[in-house]
């Protein structure tokens, strides 16, 4: 699997109409990063930029991502950043469950060409539908954030990091020192 392989899956993300966001999207956000990435971001949703551009992480709250990456020692064009959503769901409401499960196949596939040694989730949509794909149960953001969860199979070696979303320091700014600190963790996961 490679790069190429992400540019055929990003081609049927691109025609996608399997729920109803496609008919309010104004573009994709299929995600972004090198197709090798040895860590992989995990959000929520694109939000108003994110769908204007067709990035991730381009608003706000991608400004203190770059902070937090820069933390970890690590630049945007190191790792892969995507969302469990691809189209913004109207008014940054929370994703639904029939969209999630709609979804998620594009983002199974990103993991499985991309083949990341780290999954940091982003936020309780991504950590929920991550923890429990790899059988893990979830629980509170307060409770598992920073924590180390261990995939060890035949086929899997892998380490799934929940996180506070970064915007939660914009909403709730006496945050912004625990999420710094959990980003430092991964700067030691990565040694």
């Amino acid at each position: 699997m490679s790069k190429e392989d992400l540019l055929v899956l990003k081609k049927e993300v691109e025609t996608c109409t399997r729920c109803d966001l496609h008919k309010t999207r104004t573009n994709v956000v299929f995600g972004e990063g090198s197709a090798n990435a040895r860590i992989m971001l995990c959000g929520e949703a694109p939000g108003y930029w994110e769908d204007q551009k067709g990035r991730p992480f381009v608003g706000n709250a991608g400004k203190f991502l770059d902070e937090l990456l820069s933390i970890a020692g690590l630049k945007r064009e190191e790792v892969f950043i995507a969302n469990i959503l691809k189209c913004r769901p109207p008014g940054n409401r929370e994703p639904r469950p029939e969209e999630i499960e709609l979804c998620t196949s594009f983002l199974n596939k990103q993991i499985k060409i991309i083949k990341p040694r780290i999954i940091c989730t982003l936020g309780n949509y991504a950590t929920s539908y991550i923890l429990e794909k790899y059988g893990f149960k979830s629980d509170s953001m307060g409770k598992i954030h920073g924590k180390v969860f261990r995939v060890s199979n035949l086929s899997t070696q892998l380490k799934i990091i929940p996180m506070y979303h970064p915007a939660t320091a914009l909403y709730k700014p006496y945050m912004k020192e625990v999420i710094k600190r959990d980003w430092k963790l991964i700067k030691e996961e990565l040694k």
